[in-house]
């Protein structure tokens, strides 16, 4: 027994409409083709679609209980191509974002906001975590993209590498907020607030003390960014950080200055090698690139003096 969409369109419109005029005008079709499509539909199904009562034409006690169904079919259908739009137009459908614990609480709930505000059926999950976990994940297709650092490459992945300035951060009211860069000359005597000893930024931070003929005076051994950034706001040390992660503390204690020379902290966005491409995400991952722009390195990192 085959069915035609038409057919149940014809079925419903009827029952609605009550008549088979009003019913084809509904349909935008001629009423021999309604009344074709019934009596087609009524063959195949082996019984009276409807009967007349009063100049009215009304479901018979069985295709009452058809018509239910029929309805439960085309409400389905008119989601699912509700769902078709939507997709087609990037307004609808799911994104699953791993990313370093310091997005998550800082530039990337804006970037979110921002990109949410004209896709109302748009949904996220948001997990932060470290980079080991991030890799694994995308490698697992968990997650659809991954926002890390210190990536060193992967067969099952793809990636994007974006290289972020750096800058300075002083306490207010610190003597070297007169300078309009800084130096390492001028954090010789610092005690500084820096990355982990193994991170490839704090090679190059050292890296660019070594070549003043400076050693890095310590202070306090961080993961994140933002963890410097808060303990100099409040008047502690000295540091080097991402320029994107000084911006969220600008008017909150910090002093921002330039760091010269300039070396870079290297973003990598990470997508399974395998697997969908829902438009979606992509354009998310656009949104995300863009709303980097203003920390973007202006030179090919490749070319600058101090990069990985």
């Amino acid at each position: 027994m085959k069915f035609q969409l038409r057919q149940l369109e014809a079925f419903r419109a009827v029952a609605e409409a009550g008549n088979i005029t009003r019913a084809a005008k509904n349909l935008g079709v001629s009423q021999p083709a309604v009344s074709r499509l019934l009596s087609d539909f009524a063959k195949s199904i082996g019984f009276e679609l409807f009967e007349r009562r009063r100049g009215v034409l009304e479901p018979t006690s069985e295709s009452r209980y058809l018509l239910t169904e029929v309805n439960r079919i085309l409400d389905g259908l008119d989601h699912l191509e509700d769902l078709r739009r939507d997709l087609t137009e990037r307004t609808a459908g799911h994104i699953r974002i791993a990313c370093l614990p310091g997005f998550a609480t800082s530039h990337l709930p804006k970037v979110l906001v921002d990109f949410l505000h004209d896709r109302p059926g748009v949904t996220v999950t948001l997990e932060p975590d470290r980079p080991e976990r991030i890799l694994e994940w995308i490698i697992g297709e968990q997650y659809d993209c991954g926002l890390t650092d210190g990536f060193a490459g992967h067969p099952a992945t793809e990636s994007q590498d974006l290289y972020i300035k750096s800058v300075c951060i002083l306490p207010n009211g610190h003597p070297l907020a007169e300078k309009h860069r800084i130096s390492p000359v001028d954090l010789a005597e610092e005690r500084l607030i820096h990355t982990r000893r193994d991170s490839r930024f704090y090679y190059r931070l050292s890296r660019a003390f070594s070549d003043a003929g400076l050693e890095i005076n310590s202070l306090i051994e961080v993961r994140q960014f933002t963890t410097a950034c808060t303990m100099v706001a409040e008047g502690l040390g000295a540091s080097v950080v991402s320029a994107l992660d000084a911006e969220q503390f600008r008017g909150r204690g910090l002093v921002i200055r330039p760091f010269d020379p300039q070396i870079f902290h290297r973003l990598s966005i990470l997508r399974p090698a395998t697997g969908s491409r829902t438009p979606v995400v992509l354009d998310f991952i656009d949104a995300f690139v863009d709303s980097l722009t203003p920390f973007l390195a202006e030179a090919p990192p490749e070319t600058a003096r101090l990069t990985s």
